[in-house]
């Protein structure tokens, strides 16, 4: 017996869909298209929790329309710079020639909008990269892994022998922190994995 989903996920991000399937979030993906251009001077937390608000508010399912909807977006953040998806192999290793040897803030905002209610949360961790040799940068950016993620890598993948150390949440930087999305859910009512 299929049962149907309790949850609108707002991206077709792959990871977040692994997520939210690790916490036993029945849901239904729903791709959506919006202009992720920082506005001049917006600031990273600003910018994401617009970013994720702005998510919410496009995706739209005429036949579940009772259900809610979640939407995230994480930003890399590197001496107050928000790093995007990188465009070219060019844009990768240059994004990671910055971040070696060096701290950066991996932020992901969260929006879940029911009918009458909606909250957002924000996830800050700080991750520390190695000192990174040509070699690996060369060779980590011939792979498809940095060119669907923020700043050029995943910490989920090939990515995470770079990280000498990490102070917060390990899915946030992977895409859905689930320990904020797990308290909005149950605030919302919506039923989860361990949720009575």
């Amino acid at each position: 017996m299929s049962f149907p989903p309790v949850l609108i996920l707002a991206s077709t991000s792959p990871r977040r869909k692994a997520l939210l399937e690790q916490i036993g979030v029945r849901h239904v993906v729903c791709p959506v298209a919006i202009d992720e251009t920082p506005c001049p001077n917006e600031i990273a937390s600003v910018y994401v929790q617009r970013m994720a608000a702005d998510k919410a508010k496009a995706a739209h399912m005429p036949e579940l329309m009772h259900v809610p909807v979640l939407a995230a977006d994480t930003a890399v953040i590197l001496d107050g710079n928000i790093l995007g998806k990188p465009r070219d192999y060019d844009e990768a290793c240059t994004m990671l020639q910055a971040l070696s040897g060096c701290k950066h803030l991996v932020m992901t905002a969260i929006m879940l909008r029911a009918q009458d209610w909606q909250r957002q949360a924000l996830s800050c961790t700080e991750i520390t990269f190695n000192r990174l040799t040509s070699k690996e940068i060369e060779a980590y950016c011939r792979t498809d892994e940095p060119y669907d993620k923020a700043g050029g890598y995943g910490i989920q993948g090939m990515a995470a022998a770079f990280v000498s150390s990490i102070s917060g949440s390990y899915s946030g930087v992977v895409g859905l922190p689930l320990f904020e999305t797990a308290q909005l859910l149950t605030r919302a009512g919506v039923r989860w994995g361990l949720a009575t």
